[in-house]
C-alpha cells in the first residue's frame, strides 16, 4: 500500500488481530476514597475555536527550562489551526506562531496538535534545544529553535521545507486526516540521536522517526520503523471486544511520553487505556491499565453520533475513564519517579510508579479545582510537569494542564492552568 511504503522500512505489526487480556487491573490502596483538590496560580487567555476566536484551541503543553534564568522559562502549547502558542511563568502570551497555510484551495490548513522539546540537538551551528510539533493536517512534523535571547520572539521555524509526510502518500491522501496526531520525543543515551514518536489520527500505528539536521540549518527526519496496537481484545469470558467508535475509526493514542532514563515509550490508547514499551518499538507493548469502559459493548448511533453503551461486564480498570489523555513523567520528594495521566472521562489525574520493573502500579490521583480566581480543569487533552525549580514563581517545579471547557467567559473555550507542583506532591503524598 502507498502509505506503508511512505511510513517505514520495518513495521512491527500487532494489526487488528485479537489481542490477549493480560494486564491486571491496577493497585487500589484505598478504593472510593475521595481524590485531594491542587490549585492552579494562573491560567493563560482562553482561546475559541470559531470564526470570531481565530480557531484556536488550547490542546498540548510543554515546559522549557531556562537554565540562566529559570524565572524566565516558558510553556510552549499548540493551538491547532491557531499554530503554537508561547506563555511566561505567569500565563502571560510571549509569541504566537501561525499554522501553515493551506498549499491549495480545499487542501487542509495545518493542525497543531501536540509538541514536545528536544534539548542539545547538534546542529551546524552548535547544540540547541527545539520544540516538536506534530502538524495534523499537513501531515508532517515542524521543529522550532528555542532562542530567549531574541525576545518576544524566542520560537524559529528551522523545519526542513523537503521534510517528508508521515503516514500520507501525498496531500490529497492527508486531506483525509488519518495525519500525525500524538508526539513524544527521545534521545537515545547510548547512540546520543533524538527521535520523535507519532502517532496516527483514527489508527494504532505508531510511528519512530530519527532527526536529521541538514547542512542548511534546518530539520528534517527518516521513517525508521512502526508499531501496530490492537484494535480489537479477547475478553477473559472469551469473547471479543473493539472499542466503539465513528464508523471507520479506530482506537488511537494521542498523549506519549518517554522515560529517557529506561528508554520505555508509555502511550494512550484513548478508549483502551495505558501501553508500556520499548521507545525504539522493537519490543512487544503491554497493556499496564485499562479505562473503566474497557470490554463495555457499544453501538454507534448514526443520529445522534454517540455509542450506546450496553452492560459493563466488569473486566475495565478502576482509576481511569475514557478518554485516557495527556501523558508526562514526574519525580516524588522521595526520588521515585512517576507516570501522570489525565483521566478526561471524570476530570480526575491518575498517578502511577514507573520504577518497579515490569509493573507499573497506581500509586495516587487528585483534581485540579477552582482556586485564587481561577477555575479547574475540566475535559483535559494535554499536561506537561518540570520538577525543576522555576525561580521564585515555582521554586518546586511545574504542572500545567489544559482545560477542555472554560466557560468562565461569555462563550466556550480553552486555556492552559498553571499548577505549583509543589502542591501536588503534598496534597498527594507523593
Amino acid at each position: 500500500m502507498k502509505r506503508t511504503r511512505s511510513l517505514c522500512s520495518g513495521v512491527l505489526a500487532l494489526g487488528t488481530a485479537l489481542a490477549a487480556l493480560t494486564a491486571p487491573a491496577s493497585a487500589s490502596a484505598h478504593p472510593g476514597a475521595p481524590l485531594p483538590s491542587v490549585h492552579p496560580r494562573a491560567e493563560t487567555p482562553t482561546l475559541y475555536d470559531d470564526e470570531e476566536g481565530g480557531n484556536a484551541d488550547a490542546d498540548d503543553p510543554a515546559i522549557w527550562r531556562n537554565p540562566e534564568d529559570p524565572g524566565r522559562s516558558l510553556v510552549i502549547a499548540t493551538a491547532k489551526e491557531g499554530g503554537l502558542r508561547v506563555y511566561d511563568l505567569a500565563a502571560r502570551p510571549v509569541q504566537s506562531l501561525p499554522a501553515p497555510v493551506p498549499a491549495r484551495p480545499g487542501d487542509a490548513p495545518g493542525r497543531f496538535n501536540n509538541v514536545d522539546l528536544v534539548h542539545g540537538l547538534r546542529l551546524p551551528g552548535g547544540r540547541a534545544d527545539v520544540a516538536v510539533t506534530t502538524d495534523r493536517g499537513g501531515d508532517r512534523l515542524r521543529v522550532h529553535r528555542i532562542a530567549p535571547g531574541e525576545g518576544a520572539a524566542p520560537l524559529r521555524d528551522v523545519t526542513d521545507p523537503a521534510a517528508p509526510r508521515i503516514f500520507s502518500a501525498d496531500q490529497d491522501e492527508a486531506n483525509e486526516q488519518r495525519t500525525a496526531y500524538g508526539l513524544a520525543t527521545w534521545t537515545d543515551r547510548r547512540s546520543h540521536r533524538s527521535y520523535a514518536l507519532v502517532s496516527r489520527r483514527e489508527r494504532t500505528e505508531i510511528a519512530l522517526l530519527e532527526l536529521l539536521p541538514t547542512p542548511s540549518g534546518t530539520v528534517s527526519y527518516r521513517p525508521v520503523r512502526t508499531l501496530r496496537l490492537p484494535a480489537a481484545f479477547r475478553l477473559p469470558d472469551g469473547t471479543s471486544w473493539t472499542p466503539c467508535g465513528d464508523p471507520g475509526e479506530l482506537p488511537q493514542v494521542e498523549g506519549m511520553v518517554v522515560d529517557p532514563a529506561t528508554g520505555t515509550l508509555y502511550a494512550a490508547q484513548e478508549d483502551v487505556g495505558i501501553w508500556r514499551m520499548r521507545a525504539d518499538l522493537a519490543g512487544a507493548p503491554r497493556l499496564v491499565d485499562r479505562v473503566r469502559e474497557f470490554g463495555v459493548p457499544a453501538v454507534h448511533d448514526e443520529e445522534t453520533g454517540e455509542c450506546l453503551p450496553g452492560a459493563d461486564p466488569g473486566f475495565g480498570g478502576t482509576r481511569l475513564a475514557a478518554d485516557v489523555e495527556g501523558l508526562t513523567l514526574l519525580t516524588g520528594r522521595d526520588g521515585r519517579r512517576y507516570l501522570l495521566a489525565s483521566s478526561q472521562g471524570d476530570d480526575t489525574f491518575a498517578v502511577y510508579r514507573r520504577d518497579t520493573g515490569p509493573r507499573t502500579p497506581y500509586a495516587a490521583g487528585f483534581r485540579v479545582a477552582p482556586g485564587r480566581g481561577v477555575d479547574g480543569s475540566e475535559e483535559c487533552d494535554g499536561a506537561a510537569v518540570l520538577g525543576a525549580p522555576l525561580g521564585r514563581a515555582y521554586p518546586h517545579g511545574l504542572l500545567v494542564v489544559q482545560d477542555g471547557h472554560d466557560d468562565t467567559a461569555e462563550r466556550e473555550g480553552t486555556n492552559l492552568k498553571f499548577v505549583d507542583l509543589g502542591e501536588v506532591l503534598r496534597r498527594t503524598g507523593l
